[in-house]
């Protein structure tokens, strides 16, 4: 049989077709060994290690798990991001996972709405700007998006997480997209704060120094009650998951939380911003 050569060097896809050969076959594994492990037929492995057909983050996390490659800096779930979405903050990546499977969800955001919570025209509106200013490519905008979109129905299942999330006051205040998206963002919020599983509360700008974090940060509790903290300045992120490290984050997150506005209040407030939207 003619094994098709590969040249890594054609684009990113190509790259990690290559690399699924490669490891396939230092596994002793044919396509249709890794076919069977994955849940896909072998014309579908043929085609992304020949990079005729892409790889969607099903397919590559489930590669992941066969391999054994799940979290760590072989994994190709890991290489498709960094392929859609330009080069991602140290940590984000294996966060995510984490995220898909928490049962439990604390976020605290500053200046902006946190990606869980964006409604799709107002994420669109980031991501246009960042390609705008060059640090990503139209396409990888829209996977950006697309991507954000998907995030949220992991944790919209039948059984979803529990949700308790701050937003700093600026996250209501800043205008995004102009009106009618940040409207339709304010309305999201509202709805977002109805559901059983969710605790929205706004951190005032009169709390001044008891404001107990500078950055974004998110907590998740894990079904085995471990604990994971995920924390990122512009340029930076780092993913924390020693208790001792993380239990002092807690401890700042229900702090920040007496300090902030009850739901109740911050409901109140955000129904007053989307009357008087600018």
């Amino acid at each position: 049989m003619n094994v098709r050569k590969l040249n890594p060097e054609a684009g990113p896809y190509a790259a990690y077709g290559a690399r699924l050969r490669t490891l396939r076959q230092q596994l002793g594994w044919r396509q249709r060994d890794l076919a069977e492990r994955v849940g896909y037929k072998e014309p579908h492995i043929s085609g992304v290690e020949v990079a005729v057909k892409k790889p969607t983050f099903r397919f590559s996390a489930a590669v992941d798990t066969a391999m054994g490659l799940t979290n760590t800096e072989q994994s190709f779930e890991l290489e498709l991001r960094k392929i859609k979405f330009g080069k991602l903050l140290e940590g984000f990546g294996e966060y995510l996972t984490y995220e898909a499977q928490a049962t439990e969800i604390r976020l605290y955001n500053i200046g902006i709405v946190p990606g869980l919570l964006q409604t799709e025209e107002y994420a669109r509106a980031l991501a246009r700007a960042n390609a705008r200013r060059g640090l990503i490519t139209e396409a990888q905008a829209e996977d950006r998006v697309r991507f954000l979109m998907e995030r949220q129905q992991r944790v919209e299942q039948p059984q979803p997480p529990m949700m308790l999330v701050i937003l700093d006051e600026s996250c209501v205040l800043r205008p995004i997209g102009g009106r009618a998206v940040m409207e339709g963002q304010l309305e999201h919020l509202l709805d977002f704060a109805a559901r059983p599983n969710t605790v929205l509360q706004v951190a005032p700008f009169e709390i001044g120094e008891l404001r107990t974090f500078d950055l974004p940060v998110n907590l998740l509790t894990m079904p085995d009650r471990e604990v994971v903290c995920y924390a990122e300045a512009q340029t930076q992120g780092h993913l924390e998951r020693e208790t001792l490290s993380v239990a002092p984050m807690f401890t700042a997150y229900h702090q920040l939380q007496a300090e902030a506005h009850s739901q109740r209040t911050s409901v109140a407030l955000i129904r007053k911003l989307r009357k008087g939207t600018p």
